[in-house]
């Protein structure tokens, strides 16, 4: 049974740890605003005498970009949130604690999830708000009929559920905060690849083939932090070695009689 009381506090403990955290306030910020230039910058740049040919993939490239946010950002969290503390030394005494594995998994999980979410919205909102504001009607209206863009309102925080868990499972694991956040960001790239196919419109994005997609990384999201949890050995991270298993001592086959080694000095 989760505790929420335990769970809570680590929640709070964690986002207080990443406002002090200058790494992972930067990441937090510059991330955002490289992936909301490049797109803004792209569709701002269409006239309404664009070609529809033209529009359609500068359409496809701006709503593709600001799915990177919800990937890199919390792959990069995740991945300090327990090879980051270890290294600190904060880590020890949280593992004396009689929180559970999961609990302590799912509070991490949670503080990071809420500011990658926050922080994903906000991006894409700017986005759209600035294409409403500035760009050129046709372009607008093609931009809002986009099929891809409901989509995307609901891959954010699925994208990001995964980065998390692929994050906290690789910290768990590896002993360098700059290790740990290249693998989660790899580890992260997996289900974009059938999100930028659907994008692109290299696969059409029916409503069906978007909603089994959300459905599978639904299941997978929510299993994942039992998965992960067996990954988590408090002993290891604690001591940095695994614990011995004792050998069997060894037993003699039935029948057989142990001979004692003779013993000098006797005639």
């Amino acid at each position: 049974m989760i505790n929420a009381t335990r769970t809570g506090a680590v929640i709070r403990k964690e986002l207080a740890e990443f406002r002090r955290n200058r790494l992972i306030v930067v990441t937090a910020t510059l991330l955002p605003i490289v992936f909301l230039i490049s797109p803004t910058a792209s569709i701002l740049a269409i006239h309404a005498s664009t070609s529809s040919a033209l529009l359609s993939k500068r359409v496809d490239y701006s709503l593709f970009l600001p799915l990177l946010v919800p990937l890199f950002v919390p792959a990069t969290m995740s991945a300090y949130s327990v090879v980051g503390e270890k290294e600190q030394g904060t880590l020890e005494p949280l593992l004396t604690t009689p929180i559970t594995r999961v609990e302590l998994l799912l509070g991490k999980a949670v503080a990071i999830f809420l500011p990658a979410i926050a922080v994903s919205y906000l991006t894409f909102g700017v986005f759209l708000a600035i294409v409403a504001l500035f760009a050129d009607a046709p372009v607008a209206t093609a931009m809002w009929h986009a099929p891809q863009l409901p989509a995307e309102v609901l891959f954010i925080p699925l994208l990001a559920a995964w980065a998390i868990w692929i994050g906290l499972a690789i910290s768990t694991k590896v002993t360098e905060t700059r290790v740990a956040q290249q693998l989660s960001v790899l580890g992260s790239l997996p289900p974009l690849a059938l999100i930028s196919l659907m994008s692109f419109q290299v696969i059409t994005p029916t409503f069906g083939l978007a909603a089994a997609f959300a459905g599978a990384l639904l299941v997978i999201d929510c299993a994942a932090c039992f998965g992960v949890a067996r990954l988590f050995d408090r002993e290891r991270l604690v001591t940095g070695t695994r614990p011995r298993r004792s050998a069997p001592a060894a037993v003699a086959a039935p029948g057989t009689v142990r001979r004692l080694p003779p013993v000098s000095g006797t005639s």
